[in-house]
């Protein structure tokens, strides 16, 4: 209840521009990072999410920042877009670091990213910064937050819905199911774009949405209980096709997200999958 109370609250909250830093490059980093310093799952996540909401906090600041300086009169000191744009740009990796170690402390298990090691990293990068750049930008992040790093991730979501389930009664290959679900919310968050794409035509039932529905499909984008079911049915469906109808229905049950919905997100996923637009 708690974890669909904050999701509701988060959909119903969402900036114009959310999704905006969920590109696959992104991601990709972020999650190679993680493995590169060996933190668990639920981390690269939260990496993720911390980055996107701080990055599209910090350019709505930036831009009513450069706004204000402008009707104020200051143009001739160069306040621009393009100048905020190279301000991000000149220190994007700097903060991609810094959400990963902020990520790291928050995580249950003790494998925090020391400010030696990122700094190392970034140094292996030929970034000149220092401790106390680090140190600053870790302050930066949590400043334009407002702290407010504690972000639930989608894994917290299919982790507490499968323990749902099996309380439920619904018997499944526990292990299994788990380790190929963390492997199917790794390949949609590397293909977001692409799943996403598939589910907005096919809910339409149109190749060419306009500008209005696109915006409009962005709650669905961002919804992370949509994305826990979606994950567990393809899972089962993987491992235990024929268990696939009876999980929907208590998936259903439990969240309240139609049968369809979370049919058509399977449908999506898999399709990206198998590389095939057979049904």
């Amino acid at each position: 209840i708690h974890l669909a109370t904050e999701n509701e609250q988060y959909l119903s909250e969402l900036p114009e521009h959310t999704g905006s830093f969920k590109d696959t490059r992104i991601v990709e980093f972020i999650f190679l990072l993680s493995e590169k310093w060996h933190l668990d799952q639920s981390t690269r996540y939260q990496a993720v999410e911390l980055l996107e909401r701080f990055m599209i906090k910090q350019l709505e600041q930036m831009w009513e920042s450069s706004s204000g300086a402008v009707e104020g009169g200051a143009q001739g000191q160069g306040i621009t877009w393009s100048s905020v744009r190279d301000q991000i740009v000149s220190t994007f990796v700097l903060r991609l670091v810094s959400c990963v170690q902020l990520a790291s402390k928050l995580s249950l298990h003790y494998s925090r990213v020391t400010s030696d090691t990122a700094l190392k990293f970034l140094q292996s990068l030929k970034y000149p910064y220092t401790k106390q750049e680090l140190l600053e930008s870790e302050l930066a992040v949590l400043n334009t937050l407002q702290f407010h790093v504690s972000v639930s991730t989608p894994l917290a979501y299919v982790e507490l819905l499968l323990e749902v389930l099996g309380h439920n009664g619904c018997l499944l290959p526990a292990k299994p199911l788990h380790h190929i679900c963390v492997q199917l919310l790794d390949f949609c968050y590397l293909t977001r774009e692409t799943i996403y794409d598939t589910l907005l035509k096919t809910a339409i039932e149109n190749s060419t949405p306009s500008k209005l529905q696109v915006a409009k499909f962005l709650t669905v984008k961002e919804d992370f209980m949509l994305l826990a079911v979606g994950i567990i049915s393809t899972g089962v469906f993987m491992l235990s096709p024929g268990r696939s109808d009876q999980v929907v229905e208590h998936l259903n049950c439990i969240t309240g997200i139609t049968p369809q919905s979370i049919l058509e997100f399977s449908y999506a996923v898999l399709r990206r999958i198998m590389g095939s637009t057979v049904p």
